[in-house]
């Protein structure tokens, strides 16, 4: 039996990072005055997620003040097009304002993802949208909502409009003609109007190398960049090789890519033993990692790291899809991936630093601005 991808893996971890941004407590009014001491970085980034499931605005800007305190120049904003435009030419700026402001005013440069493809689903879209599929109507909207965010939001450099789109595509095949057709004519009206951004789509590395499907990169490479994320997991979310051993595989970012410059939207190393994960190895990880970014420099856009904090397991286990059938038990899968992306973290979930915090800040110093 084909083992059928769980439908939120480390990319789609997206969606539930906008979801709880989303429950931001406003302050009544917002008095931004912090800004970091620290040279940026812009093509070393950090998915900034505040510890708790619903912060308050406080505890949001502490966090992007303390993630920018490591030197980071960039961070990851997922983007959910119900939530920015609910009804068609009616854009909701408000939970948006608020982090495109607290990265602006900590001089970070923002990747935008545009959920157009989220792992095995579509979407999400708005109500209005009806009956989404990648044609010229798609398409122009798409441009449209995006051309509106990019007038707003300066601020956002690079845009990814699918995400983990091998895990989709490789269950909708025929789909694929389509897609490229429906992103090339997004690019294209896009790039007029914002030459200076750069557009491309997501793969997950590790789903590519546990599936020997690198052929699915050079159907859906469209664009500037071809971006990726990477879990060193296997097929059940376990991390069975060593952190030098994983660290490897990126050479395969670059292979795949054809020639074109790679980006990685997110790379981790989960500290939870119940999958074979350690302090220490998260630290070789991350030294690896650093080290095959600074070898390649050339051939990178960005890389960054998932993520700053750690949550309780059941607050990932619950965004998971459950409906999803396996050649072995659900549970399996289900409980590894949760753990996987819960303990991802530099700073656990008692906020207490992990040694890989001190890594990073140390890594970040030592990769040169270009």
């Amino acid at each position: 039996m084909q083992r059928k991808t769980i439908g939120i893996v480390i990319g789609i971890a997206a969606v539930a990072i906008a979801v709880t941004l989303l429950y931001i407590v406003l302050l009544p009014q917002m008095q931004i005055s912090h800004q970091t001491q620290v040279t940026p970085n812009p093509k070393l980034g950090l998915v900034i997620m505040p510890l708790t499931e619903r912060p308050t605005f406080d505890e949001v800007h502490n966090t992007y003040i303390q993630a920018a305190s490591t030197g980071i120049g960039r961070s990851n904003v997922y983007m959910l097009w119900p939530i920015i435009e609910p009804q068609k030419g009616v854009f909701n700026w408000q939970t948006y304002d608020i982090l495109m402001g607290l990265n602006r005013e900590q001089h970070l440069h923002v990747t935008l993802y545009f959920s157009i493809v989220n792992n095995e689903q579509l979407g999400p879209f708005p109500n209005w949208v009806n009956h989404p599929n990648f044609d010229q109507k798609l398409a122009n909207e798409t441009a449209t909502a995006l051309d509106t965010i990019l007038s707003r939001y300066y601020i956002v450099d690079y845009v990814i409009i699918g995400g983990d789109l091998d895990i989709y595509f490789r269950s909708h095949p025929n789909d694929i003609p389509k897609y490229v057709d429906f992103f090339n004519s997004v690019y294209a009206d896009l790039k007029t109007k914002h030459p200076n951004v750069k557009f491309g789509n997501w793969f997950s590395l590790n789903d590519l190398i546990n599936h020997s499907d690198s052929d699915m990169v050079k159907k859906l490479n469209q664009g500037d960049f071809v971006a990726y994320s990477y879990a060193p997991v296997d097929l059940v979310f376990y991390q069975t090789q060593s952190p030098y051993e994983a660290g490897q595989n990126l050479q395969k970012m670059i292979d795949f890519a054809g020639g074109k410059k790679i980006a990685l939207m997110e790379i981790g190393w989960s500290t939870d033993k119940a999958i074979n994960g350690t302090a220490a190895d998260q630290v070789k990880f991350m030294k690896t990692a650093f080290d095959f970014y600074r070898k390649n420099e050339s051939q990178f856009e960005f890389m960054t790291w998932y993520r700053q904090y750690d949550r309780p397991f059941d607050t990932c286990y619950n965004g998971l899809n459950t409906n999803i059938q396996t050649a072995f038990s659900n549970s399996i899968l289900l409980n590894n991936t949760a753990a996987y992306l819960c303990n991802t973290g530099l700073i656990d979930d008692n906020n207490n630093t992990k040694p890989a915090w001190d890594e990073f800040k140390n890594q970040i110093q030592m990769s040169h601005n270009s």
